[in-house]
């Protein structure tokens, strides 16, 4: 329908089409409004419908247009709001997604066109109510009721309601009026009629309980009542719960619960007039209890002030900017919560309330604490975190006798202000984080427990009654004198400061339970003398060389220890010649020195129960000392030079995790008998085989094998590992050219682990090859605890990146918008749960592609990557946390939400940007920080990680840790592993990527000129092998020439590869071409100089090799012949000039043997450019089928090995010429298998048919004047 003279063309469509689109074309200032039924769950497309308008249409139109009364908004799924006539919906919408941070006005107006954003904005021409929320509100009905335990009473029909604590019957049937039977249901019974079907019996509490029976017509009525009615009478307070209902009033009959003590109605709408409005809430005779916080008030509504049984009060973020004088008529009043409004002073009425003892002023504009406090005597907390405060005037806190506690963070405190010399007695606990207090003077609060704050503290006297005090992250040269002093000082948390010693008294105090004196300069511990009630010590990342000889002999009483990232040789004795009385539990000594002399020095802790040895210098582990360590339930070996794990491990039955990655383990240890062994790690080792029993232990979960490049799983063994939740092993190598070819350029390693939950919430994205071209994109989530979202997002986001990279160019844009439409995908999962994420893209330059490799990496929340240039760490992402961001902190203090004191927002999160969390908008935002980088020659690896691995390890250990090593995967598992041995218990991912990109931009080697890598990336060795996440099982050096390739006899293979290149003096490497400098045209060849490996298993008389006699040239190895033969490329007409140096460095310059040469036609895949040469004479075609040729193509081998392409992606296609005496390995007769075929892509088939068509054309007109212009410095040979 459309209304004729209407200024905003509103028009109803139940379809978005091109008409449509094209209005909406003309102006970016119209829109689309999708208008849902009110029952959303169930609706038909009939009851969806869209509404064009424009930014300035109103309500009230959109209304009159639909034929209602009201518009109703909702936001994520949640509250729904009625629309005022005079609001305009598309402006909302709007201005949404402007503040999701879409800044293109076209944009926006394709994004609110969008259907999938009802997930987080939806309108609707009715209120929707659902039908579990609206059970909980009001139940209703007209059925059988008979009152009283007994048979006297008849059934009648009557209306029954269960509204609040109270169930209502009716005296006569439909009325709504006149008398009602009230029966209190708090305390009392509901039951089950056994002889009645669909009965319930509901009995009030007290000696003279009423009790009445109602039966019910269907049996989801029985349930529904049943459900609703165990859940009041299982209270013990008459408490109403309509909080989150979007509630404008509450119902009527809700007054006739008398009883109610606390009324819960935050989160909702309410209004201040109607029935059931605020107004009347003072009909409630004994309401104790009333919770209005988010309600949208504006100002407390002064009948309120007249309910004089209220003892707490919270009417939090409800935009109040003052208080009325009536708010003193609340006598009883002991609770007030203010928090998050817009208060800058209170009415001096408030002095009345003489029973207040807490006080919530938190987020709200106070410059200085009101005098009026003064005058509440009795109040015992005092909340003003993040306020304006400047200037604490501590003679207020004196003067208000029985004040405890003093929330003060997140002001602007720079100083402290005392008017009299008295002391403070009673202030026992006082926050002061995050303000701009550089000293602090507490000489007056003599009574002080628990101190928090971030700066020098100076004290005197001495607090006596203080047990806590965190003065961490500051640059404390010293333990304060005070602090040595406190009697009672039971936790002292010192760390990240600058100590270089420890006070003797420190460690000697008879009160202190638990030191954290980690990331200092402590080169050595004094001495012990006396016994000491230590209880946990961290000591990690000091410079501590070793520990005083009698450590344990003194610290007896002591259960963990953390001694990791030191530099200790030797581990001090427990008790030489006596039974040990250790009851150490939990131990660190993680990157350290210790070597096998250290081993002998544990046995004296039988109670170990947490072993950590990683990253030392362990060759072994006696099995008679392993053995005695019986109660072990987790024990990490990794990163050492272990060959085998003891035996003995079967006597540790406790054991339930085993980390030993990146050692020398070549037997797989005998630990599947453990009865409840969960977590096994045994990758990037040399395991070959496994020995496992026929039957698992049930509480198995996860087995990591992956790296480990020699191991053979065979079907049976996977069909046993079948039921583990979680294995691990290396996927078959991708052959694809792009895949190849980006191996050369970059190559990653993935980590993820559980640590002490359930679950794993961090998932990762690698893809190494992105878009069909020579570019990448990897990137992490992290769900904190939801495994859900980092889940979608890893499916789902590289999709979106490839959408929005062909919509723009510019960096900034298309990784925002990808962040933004991957937020919006999110759907309703999206609603209440929340990820982190980085997303890092490698690609071109688009406006230059022949330059350089530009990295363009996003980021929200806590997840962050690093790039390592030339040895040093490069920070690339920012950290939106309160904590790290200070701006981000102000934003969300301006937009009032609530900072907890373990600093999240509204106490569910510390990350101001994140995916999802809908629900928290505006504070939470999706829109990412973008940064663009150029790749040089000097960036060795990409870091990704999550929030638990950069909160336990450092930008510069990390890259110090992993630099020098090969293996992508080795290098994830060891980051992992430290920061789990340096504190850390929750979910740990990260992902090291190496990169090996050269100065000339592209892949490939434009003219004779090699690229350079840097140092401590490429592998020499080894090849790296990348997790099981990449789909390829190992990677291979740019450097593999056709020489370290070999085929097994009989169609096998071996999977092992040197990773050492030709000499470049000796032997040219082949030239490497990327798709930006592609190969020239097929009628231009260029000399390409390589060596190639062939094996046969029979000779030219059909025999065994190992029957002949050794021929010249020829290696034989058992049922192996070797043959080395040099293959070149036949020159066409048109010639260009070779270069000298590849003249010089090929072996085949000068030595020609008619009878025994030959001659090859190198074909150079591509990536951009896939075009296939083809040879016209038989020979050529029946040498391309050969099994010889096709190895190098990569054949899958019956036992699962594979044998790669080389890594230039030079491929022997044809022969020019095959030797004419018929001797030697081109005479063994060919016995091909099926898969030894060479194979054509089906959507290149008839393109491949279309070009061989063509040369065998062409090669029959030219051959006569081949074979005439032909001339002897034209072919290359070699003999065999």
């Amino acid at each position: 329908m459309k209304r004729n003279g209407s200024r905003n063309c509103l028009n109803r469509r139940s379809r978005f089409g091109s008409r449509e689109r094209d209005w909406l074309k003309e102006d970016v200032g119209r829109g689309c409004v999708y208008i849902y039924g009110a029952d959303s769950a169930t609706s038909t497309s009939s009851d969806l419908h869209l509404v064009l308008c424009k930014v300035d249409t109103l309500a009230s139109e959109i209304c009159d247009g639909e034929g209602r009364e009201n518009l109703y908004l909702q936001l994520h799924g949640d509250l729904v709001r009625r629309l005022e006539p005079t609001e305009k919906p598309l402006q909302i919408v709007y201005e949404y997604l402007a503040g999701l941070g879409f800044e293109d006005l076209v944009r926006i107006q394709e994004e609110a066109a969008n259907s999938d954003l009802s997930c987080m904005i939806r309108f609707y021409n009715e209120k929707p109510c659902q039908v579990e929320q609206l059970d909980r509100i009001l139940l209703s009905g007209v059925y059988n009721v008979r009152k009283g335990k007994t048979q006297l009473h008849k059934w009648a029909e009557r209306l029954v309601i269960l509204c609040g604590t109270c169930l209502i019957v009716s005296s006569v049937k439909d009325c709504h009026t006149g008398k009602m039977h009230i029966l209190p249901l708090v305390g009392g019974k509901v039951e089950e009629v056994k002889r009645r079907q669909h009965s319930l019996a509901f009995s009030s509490a007290g000696a003279q309980a009423q009790t009445y029976h109602v039966c019910f017509e269907t049996l989801s009525e029985y349930q529904r009542w049943h459900r609703q009615a165990s859940t009041v009478v299982s209270q013990r307070l008459s408490t109403v719960d309509l909080s989150c209902y979007s509630l404008e009033e509450v119902p009527e009959h809700l007054f006739y619960s008398q009883d109610i003590t606390y009324l819960n109605l935050r989160h909702n709408f309410m209004r201040l007039d109607g029935s059931g409005g605020l107004d009347s809430l003072c009909r409630f005779s004994q309401l104790k209890g009333l919770n209005l916080s988010h309600n949208m008030l504006g100002e407390l509504p002064i009948l309120l002030c007249e309910i004089s049984t209220l003892t707490e009060l919270n009417i939090s973020c409800n935009g109040l900017h003052h208080l009325p004088s009536q708010i003193g008529n609340l006598f009883n009043l002991q609770t007030l919560c203010l928090d998050g409004n817009f208060l800058t002073s209170l009415p001096e009425e408030l002095g009345n309330l003489q029973q207040l003892c807490s006080l919530g002023l938190s987020f709200n504009n106070f410059s200085e604490v009101p005098v009026v406090c003064e005058k509440l005597t009795t109040l015992d907390k005092l909340a003003m975190a993040g306020n304006q405060l400047e200037t604490l005037n501590l003679g207020v806190l004196n003067r208000m006798s029985h004040i405890r506690y003093v929330d003060l963070r997140l002001n602007h405190l720079r100083r402290l202000s005392v008017d009299s010399l008295e002391g403070n007695k009673s202030v026992t606990h006082m926050d002061l984080r995050d303000n701009q207090l550089t000293d602090l003077d507490l000489s007056f609060l003599g009574c002080l427990e628990q101190l928090h704050c971030l700066m020098t503290v100076n004290v005197y006297p001495v607090p006596s009654l203080l047990t806590c005090l965190e003065i961490s992250r500051n640059q404390l040269l010293c333990i304060p004198d005070w602090a040595c002093e406190a009697k009672k000082l039971e936790v002292l948390d010192m760390s990240y400061n600058l100590l270089t010693e420890l006070p003797s008294r420190t460690l000697s105090s008879l009160s202190l339970r638990k030191l954290m004196v980690g990331h200092n300069h402590v080169q050595s511990l004094p001495p012990l003398l006396e016994h000491i009630p230590l209880e946990v010590l961290d000591l990690q990342h000091n410079l501590i060389t070793e520990l005083p000889e009698m450590f344990f002999l003194k610290a007896r009483n002591l259960r963990y220890l953390n001694v990791s990232a030191n530099s200790l040789e030797s581990l001090p004795s427990v008790c030489p010649g006596e039974e040990s009385l250790s009851v150490l539990q939990l131990l660190y000594l993680t990157n350290n020195n210790l070597t096998d002399l250290c081993i002998p020095d544990l046995v004296g802790h039988p109670d170990l129960r947490v072993l950590h040895l990683a990253n030392n210098q362990l060759q072994t582990f006696p099995a008679s000392k392993l053995s005695k360590l019986e109660q072990l339930e987790e024990l990490n070996l990794s990163g050492n030079k272990l060959k085998t794990i003891p035996t003995t491990i079967a006597n540790c039955k406790q054991l339930h995790t085993l980390i030993a990655h990146s050692n020398e383990i070549s037997i797989f240890p005998e630990i599947l008998h453990l009865p409840r062994i969960q977590f096994v790690d045994l990758s990037c080792n040399e395991l070959t085989e496994i020995m496992i029993p026929e039957v698992l232990p049930a509480t198995l979960q996860e087995l990591d094998l992956t790296g480990n490049t020699n191991l053979v799983l065979e079907h049976k063994t996977l069909d046993i590992f079948s039921h583990i939740s979680t294995l691990k092993i290396d996927a078959k190598p991708s052959l694809t050219a792009d895949s190849a070819l980006s191996s050369t350029l970059w190559n990653h390693g993935l980590a993820e682990m559980a640590g002490q939950r359930n679950k794993l919430c961090v998932s990762a994205l690698a893809l190494g090859s992105f878009a069909d071209s020579v570019e990448a994109v990897y990137g992490m989530f992290d769900g904190d605890k939801n495994e859900e979202l980092p889940r979608l997002l890893q499916c789902t986001m590289a999709d979106v990146l490839l959408e929005e990279v062909q919509q723009s160019n510019i960096d900034s844009v298309f990784m925002s918008n990808t962040f933004l439409v991957s937020h919006r995908k999110l759907g309703m999962a999206g609603q209440k749960l929340g990820s982190s994420a980085v997303l890092c893209y490698i690609r071109h330059d688009a406006t230059d592609l022949a330059g350089s490799f530009t990295l363009t990496l996003a980021n929200v929340g806590t997840c962050q990557a690093i790039l390592c240039r030339s040895g040093k760490p490069l920070p690339l992402s920012k950290v939106f946390s309160l904590e790290q961001y200070p701006e981000e902190a102000r934003r969300v203090k301006v937009q009032k939400a609530i900072i907890t004191e373990d600093n999240k927002v509204n106490g569910v999160t510390c990350c101001t940007r994140m995916l999802g969390c809908t629900y928290l908008h505006p504070w939470i935002l999706p829109k990412p920080h973008v940064y663009s980088i150029p790749l040089t020659v000097e960036d060795e690896m990409l870091l990704l990680g999550n929030k638990a691995l950069w909160e336990h390890l450092s930008y510069t250990e990390a890259v110090t840790a992993v630099r020098h090593l090969h293996d992508p995967l080795a290098a994830a598992k060891k980051v992992c592993t430290l920061a789990q041995s340096y504190g850390c218990q929750d979910n740990v991912g990260a992902m090291v990527v190496c990169l090996n990109i050269g100065e000339d931009s592209c892949t490939c080697e434009v003219h004779g000129l090699t690229l350079p890598g840097p140092g401590g990336v490429i592998s020499t060795a080894k090849p790296a092998t990348p997790s099981s996440s990449s789909g390829i099982a190992s990677e291979f050096s740019s450097e593999l020439s056709a020489s370290e390739v070999s085929s097994e006899v009989g169609s096998t293979a071996s999977d092992e590869h040197s990773g050492a290149g030709l000499d470049a003096g000796l032997v040219p490497r082949p030239e490497r071409r990327c798709s930006l400098h592609p190969v020239p045209p097929s009628s231009i060849f260029q000399r390409q100089p390589s060596c190639a490996t062939f094996s046969s298993n029979q000779s030219d008389n059909g025999l065994d090799s190992d029957d002949e006699q050794p021929v010249e040239g020829v290696m034989t190895n058992g049922s192996k012949v070797e043959v080395e033969v040099d293959i070149h490329c036949c020159q066409g007409k048109s010639l260009e000039p070779v270069p000298p140096g590849a003249e010089e460095g090929s072996p085949a310059a000068g030595s020609e043997d008619d009878s025994g040469g030959l001659f090859f036609r190198i074909w150079r895949q591509n990536s951009m450019n896939s075009n296939i040469l083809l040879a016209g004479t038989k020979e050529r075609c029946e040498l391309q089928k050969s099994p010889s040729t096709c190895c190098l193509y990569g054949k899958k081998l019956s036992n699962g090995s594979i044998v790669p392409l080389e890594e230039s992606l030079n491929l022997i296609e044809v022969a020019t010429e095959v030797p004419k005496k018929k001797t030697g390995y081109f005479a063994a007769p060919t016995q091909l298998e099926p898969e030894d075929r060479f194979v054509v892509p089906p959507d290149l088939e008839e393109e491949v048919k279309e070009q061989i068509k063509q040369h065998h054309e062409s090669g029959a007109e030219q051959e006569p004047s081949e074979k005439a212009a032909m001339a002897p410095p034209d072919e290359f040979d070699t003999a065999l």
